[in-house]
Order: structure tokens, then C-alpha cells, then sequence
């Protein structure tokens, strides 16, 4: 499944990473608080060149385990102002995982919602999957009040799920199945 680019909310395009990107993707993914809550640190300059050359190749999804690495253009600044990420976890079963990483400079204003629920959109009508799943850090107020406007539901709490960067990790799971995705619209 490719989607026929750009998908277009009112403000955004959503499209497939080009090398052109590099400036805007390095401006927020190489930030430590962009990271804080993510398994890697934030990388530098060729790191983020490395991650970039494998986000452009994630332009489609054709199999279990793939992912589908968007880049969110605004064109009211001009720029790539983050990025989001369709996963199929399993083909059998029609399940998804979407995520999110937005430079800070242009949070607050719903850009991430507008550009998750287009993810959303791409898993359940595109895709036909069943279940999609968000996860994050319960200290993660943001994200998790994304997934909430989104209209996923919290399913689990894992307490010390996980050793996360030398202390135990908590971690908050929510979901969304294409029924609920069909009442919202």
C-alpha cells in the first residue's frame, strides 16, 4: 500500500521524506528533550543524516513489520515541522502503531493531532487494520493527551515495565479499533 502523496489535512502536507529535509528533520530530532522520552539518544549531525536515508526508503507499506515514515510538511512556516509513523505489527491480525516526533518550536498549536490522525486515517481506511496501538512514557503528558484528543482509549498502565536510560520505565498503551475510528468520523 502506498498512499498518493501528498495527503493534505487544512494545514499540512503529509508526504515522503526527501533529502532536502535534512535541515529541518536535524533542527528538532537532534534535541535532547525531543529524546527524553525515546529508547535512543538524540543523534547528531550524520546520525541524523543516517535516519533520514533510511526514512526516505519508508515510503510504503507492502508487508508485516514495515513502517511508514512520513514527513510533516507546514507550509505556513516552510518547513518540515515533524514527522509521523504508521507501523504494521501484524498482517494476520490487522494490527498498527502509530507515533510521532515534532520540532518543540511548533507544538502547541495541533499540528501533531491534525498530522496522527491522518495516520489513523491511512491504517484503518487504507490498510483496512483492525487495531492501532499508541505507546509512550507516562511522564509524556503530551503525548499521551494527543492520543486522548485523538480518541484512543488507555489500555493498559505498565508499571517498571522496562529498564529505561538506567531506571525503571513505566509505559501507557492506547488504542483505537476500526469500529471506534467509524463512530468519530
Amino acid at each position: 500500500m502506498r498512499p498518493e502523496y501528498p495527503l493534505k489535512t487544512d494545514r499540512l502536507l503529509l508526504r515522503p521524506f526527501e533529502e532536502r529535509d535534512l535541515d529541518d528533520f536535524h533542527a528538532y530530532r537532534s534535541l535532547p528533550d525531543v529524546h527524553r522520552y525515546l529508547y535512543n539518544e538524540a543523534p547528531d549531525r550524520p546520525e541524523c543524516e543516517e535516519l533520514l536515508a533510511k526514512r526516505i526508503t519508508e515510503d510504503e507499506l507492502t508487508g508485516e513489520g514495515q513502517r511508514l515514515a512520513l514527513a510533516v510538511y507546514w507550509p505556513e512556516a516552510g518547513r518540515v515541522v515533524g514527522d509521523v509513523v504508521l507501523k504494521w505489527l501484524n498482517e494476520a491480525d490487522r494490527q498498527g502503531e502509530i507515533g510521532y516526533g515534532f520540532n518543540p518550536d511548533f507544538q502547541g498549536k495541533g499540528l501533531a493531532t491534525e498530522a496522527a490522525a491522518v495516520m489513523l486515517k491511512v491504517g484503518f481506511e487504507q490498510l483496512g487494520l483492525h487495531r492501532i496501538i499508541a505507546q509512550c512514557d507516562p511522564r509524556n503528558e503530551p503525548s499521551w493527551r494527543l492520543m486522548e484528543r485523538l480518541g484512543m482509549r488507555r489500555e493498559a498502565h505498565f508499571r517498571e515495565f522496562e529498564i529505561f536510560k538506567g531506571d525503571w520505565g513505566d509505559l501507557y498503551v492506547y488504542a483505537m479499533l476500526a469500529e471506534e475510528y467509524r463512530t468519530l468520523k
